[in-house]
Parts: structure tokens; C-alpha cells; sequence
């Protein structure tokens, strides 16, 4: 009788255990599933504040009208524009599509690829890295006494390039050739040059800036390079000691207030949430895709590797945030700096002998400006000597190439001169306090 009613306690004593276990187990199950990575704190873009009802103004009825009307000579799928005057925001708008298979039209908040404006926020970060004592423009870059002088980058053929200084590379003065193609879009020729199979990594492409020959001596010439601004992102990196996207964001664009600026991606499916689409023009030819594949592809989607392509060309930003970037380079309106006047005022010296740093043009007048093109994208940004700054970027490349800018520069002029009185305003006083953020939940980028 004890021995039953012993057993009866022992499977009693048992169940009552297994169902504690289960009920913890499930808790910690829930807890798992409801709170799976940690909440990290991001601060709100200016684009995301804003939207195209802020700038329906009666004041900017003629300068739309031009603009659309480019558009449609141009064929511009979709495009976005920014003005601001003294360090105010006057106005910030998108026109046609983002995504017109998607039914999207283009807002403020959508990001573009800027190019090769993204040359001037590498500069900006050169310069950051020489005002903190840790880089020197005269610094030789490659060689035994470089920045660069890890075993990968040693197996130097042509001994000029051992001369060549972060200065040369800030102002086009490397030495690289263009010749044979611009090697940032012939990813796959350059593969066979060094022995390896594609796709071609960017510290392959550093590599490769070492192991190239040169065009001509360091410093003589002006030869406008992306693969030099390659190497300058490197040269960022090993400074810094970060990943360049890292140090950019930490040290330029976060103190500037930009916080929707990226390096973006090569296809349309890894694209961000709202990033526009890209097109060309109609008779535009495929080209091999960047990774070895043997595909034809569009350009613009795969033609080259824009995680490579990185400092040279490969931010993607609204409008709005470049505006604010701006304001932090240029000490002409009332906003703080991120940079010295003496730093800012040796990237825009001018002399006609050489390229500014980051800029491509500087004039006597004291107007600033910067153009970028990619398939699928023409960027002109320009700070007048007047005040007033604005950037236009379209997500449609055209057939006239690099020298569409300047049909932009020319609209521009003349939409901006419709204009009478532009109402007192600053668009990025609806910015949230500090402490009024967003949360967000991060996830691992697509590669």
C-alpha cells in the first residue's frame, strides 16, 4: 500500500516539475520572439520631416513650369530639388516618379544616387582626418613609407607611384589613366589583370590603383580619376581606423544633421525602402554585368558595384539632406561648421591650374559647384556667391552624359529668375527636438 501510494507522489511530484519547466520555457520563447534584437535609436532625416505640400507655393508656379517642362524635353522619369538661401531651406520638392512601374511619385523623402557629389563628402572627410592630426595632405600613399603600406598593396611596378600624396588624389593629380576605360566600370578587365575571378572587391581595386601604371609623374597633370577617390576612401579607413561609411557618418554627416545618407547598392531588389528607381534612355545599350557572371544587364542595375565604387561615387541622399551637409561646409551662412574657415577656404581656393578639393569648380566670383552622373542618375549641386544654394538630381541619365549638368545649371538659372520674392521662411526649423526620436529596429544590410 505504501509502495502505490509512493509511486502516485513520485508521478505527481514529476508532472507538477514538467509543467513548471514548460510554462518558464514558454516565457522565455515569448520573450524571445516579441523582443528579438535591441532597440536602437535613430534621429529623423530632414526628408522624412517634409513632403511636397510644403512647398506648393504660389510664389514658384513659373519655376515649376520650367522645370517640368525640362523634364519632359529630357525625358526625366523623376527628379527632386532643394533651395536654400543663407542656411535656410526655401524649398524642397520631387517631380514626377520615384518608381513609375510601382504607381510612386517622387517626394521629398525619396534618396537618389549623387554620384560623383559624393567625391566632396570624401574630401570632407580628408580634411576632417588632417584637422585632427592624424593624416597630412602630404603624405605619401603608397609605398614602404605610405599610408598604404600593407603587404596587399606592396606589389608596386611603376616606382612614380610611390610619389603620389593625399593632395594629388584630392585634386586629380595622380597620375591614373582613363585610356583603356575608367576601371571602377570595367571591373571585370580589371579581374584579369590582377589574376583573380570577379566580382572585384574594393580592396581588390585598391590593388589595383598600386599596381597600375601611370599616365604621367604625380602632381604635373590634371587628369579627373574615380579610382583615385577610391584610394582616398582607404586611406579614410586606415586613418580612421573605422569602416569608411562609419567614420563619414559619425564624424561628418551626423554633426551636420544628416542622418538618410548611405553608400546604396547595385540592384534594384537590394535598394533601400525609399530609394528611387533608376532609368535610361531608351536606346541605352546592356553592358557585362560587374560580377563575372556573363549577364547583360542594364547599367544601372549591375553595371558596376557601387559598394566598390563608395567614396568616388556611391552615396545615395535627398536633396534636403544635402542642403544640410552643405550648411556645414560653407561658412558663408550663420550655421556651425564641421570644418575650419581656413580648411573650407583651401578646398575652394581658386586657380585654374587645378581642381578644388572635393568641388569641381570654384570661380572668381566665389561660386561653388559640383556635378555627378551615373546611369540612371545626373546630379548638379551649386553654391552661388548670392546666397543661395540648390541641388538638383534626377533619376534618369541622359544621353548627352557628363555634360548634361550644365543644361541643368542653364534651367536652373532661368526657372530661379521666375521667382520675384521668396516668402521668410526655414524649412529645417520643423526638425524634431533632440530628444524626439524615432525607434527603429536594424537589421543586417543586404550584400
Amino acid at each position: 500500500m505504501i509502495s502505490v501510494k509512493f509511486r502516485y507522489f513520485y508521478a505527481l511530484l514529476c508532472l507538477i516539475l514538467t509543467v513548471f519547466t514548460l510554462n518558464r520555457s514558454c516565457h522565455e520563447s515569448v520573450r524571445n520572439v516579441y523582443n528579438p534584437i535591441p532597440e536602437i535609436i535613430l534621429p529623423e532625416g530632414i526628408n522624412h520631416l517634409l513632403d511636397n505640400s510644403n512647398s506648393e507655393l504660389e510664389e514658384t508656379r513659373q519655376f515649376e513650369r520650367i522645370v517640368e517642362r525640362f523634364m519632359q524635353q529630357w525625358e526625366i522619369t523623376g527628379a527632386s530639388i532643394a533651395i536654400m538661401k543663407d542656411g535656410k531651406l526655401l524649398y524642397s520638392k520631387g517631380f514626377g516618379w520615384a518608381d513609375k512601374e510601382q504607381g510612386i511619385r517622387t517626394d521629398v523623402r525619396h534618396i537618389f544616387r549623387i554620384a560623383s557629389l559624393s567625391k566632396l563628402i570624401t574630401a570632407t572627410g580628408i580634411m576632417k582626418l588632417c584637422e585632427q592630426g592624424r593624416l597630412s595632405l602630404g603624405d605619401r600613399v603608397f609605398g614602404a613609407d605610405g599610408i598604404l603600406n600593407d603587404s596587399l598593396f606592396r606589389n608596386i611596378r611603376d616606382k612614380r607611384i610611390e610619389k603620389i600624396t593625399v593632395e594629388h588624389l584630392l585634386r586629380h593629380q595622380g597620375g591614373y589613366s582613363i585610356r583603356s576605360g575608367d576601371p571602377l566600370f570595367c571591373s571585370v578587365s580589371v579581374a584579369k589583370q590582377l589574376g583573380i575571378a570577379p566580382p572585384v572587391g574594393f580592396d581588390d581595386m585598391v590593388r589595383y590603383a598600386a599596381e597600375t601604371r601611370l599616365r604621367y609623374e604625380p602632381g604635373s597633370s590634371n587628369l579627373y580619376s574615380n579610382l583615385g577617390y577610391v584610394v582616398l576612401t582607404k586611406v579614410i579607413e586606415k586613418a580612421s581606423g573605422l569602416p569608411y561609411e562609419s567614420f563619414i557618418r559619425d564624424s561628418i554627416l551626423s554633426p551636420a544633421g544628416c542622418h538618410d545618407m548611405h553608400i546604396g547598392r547595385s540592384s534594384y531588389e537590394q535598394k533601400f525602402p525609399n530609394e528611387v528607381r533608376y532609368y535610361e534612355p531608351s536606346d541605352a545599350e546592356p553592358t557585362e554585368a560587374f560580377d563575372g557572371s556573363g549577364r547583360l544587364v542594364p547599367r544601372s542595375y549591375g553595371g558596376c558595384d557601387m559598394q566598390v565604387l563608395s567614396g568616388a561615387g556611391g552615396w545615395v541622399a535627398s536633396p534636403a539632406e544635402l542642403m544640410k551637409f552643405i550648411t556645414a561646409i560653407d561658412p558663408g551662412d550663420s550655421r556651425p561648421d564641421i570644418l575650419k574657415p581656413e580648411t573650407i577656404a583651401y578646398m575652394t581656393e581658386k586657380d585654374k591650374s587645378k581642381y578644388p578639393i572635393g568641388w569641381m569648380r570654384t570661380t572668381e566670383s566665389d561660386d561653388w559647384s559640383r556635378t555627378g552622373s551615373l546611369s540612371g542618375s545626373s546630379a548638379m549641386l551649386k553654391r552661388q556667391h548670392d546666397g543661395y544654394t540648390w541641388v538638383f538630381i534626377t533619376n534618369t541619365s541622359s544621353w548627352s552624359g557628363s555634360r548634361f549638368p550644365r543644361k541643368i545649371a542653364a534651367m536652373m538659372k532661368q526657372a530661379m529668375g521666375k521667382i520675384k520674392k521668396w516668402p521668410d521662411r526655414d524649412l529645417f526649423s520643423v526638425e524634431q527636438p533632440a530628444d524626439s526620436v524615432r525607434s527603429s529596429r536594424l537589421s543586417p544590410a543586404k550584400k
